[in-house]
């Protein structure tokens, strides 16, 4: 009598390797779905990073961090945000990398706001002035990278 069960499947070395192809496809096309949704994927057209930040950095993130762009998209925890003298420095963990590209973005292409969701107040910042993205970060965060006194200074 033959077992024909599905985890039986998994059991045989062609089983694992299907499920390995199977996970990474789906991995690849749900991070690709989010950085186009979030607006991510529009700014790397013109913003991909091709240089290290340099002068004054001040660094957040990923961990203990939200970062909320185009649709209310959620990043916690994935992404990294360094202020640099040159502009805004913006990176994704190695594994959530595809979709992706770090992103680099002048300050003279960002605009700054506040707004409030559920009680709490949030820094807005509209990333590329053809793009219009919306990145929302929490005061704390915008304190740390010192984005507070570029909104008053």
């Amino acid at each position: 009598m033959q077992d024909n069960s599905f985890s039986a499947l998994f059991a045989t070395p062609l089983g694992i390797a299907c499920f390995a192809v199977f996970f990474i496809a789906v991995w690849y096309l749900a991070l690709s779905l989010i950085g186009i949704m979030s607006g991510w994927h529009a700014l790397s057209k013109r913003f991909k990073q091709e240089t290290a930040p340099y002068g004054e950095i001040k660094a957040v993130g990923p961990f203990f961090y939200s970062i909320y762009m185009r649709f209310w998209s959620h990043y916690s925890s994935v992404v990294r945000l360094t202020a640099a003298s040159d502009g805004l420095y913006a990176s994704a963990l190695f594994l959530f990398r595809i979709g992706h590209p770090p992103l680099r973005i002048p300050w003279s292409e960002i605009q700054f706001g506040k707004t409030q969701w559920f009680f709490r107040t949030y820094v807005v910042l509209t990333l590329g002035h053809e793009e219009m993205i919306p990145m929302r970060i929490s005061q704390r965060m915008a304190r740390n990278l010192g984005i507070l006194d570029r909104v008053h200074g």
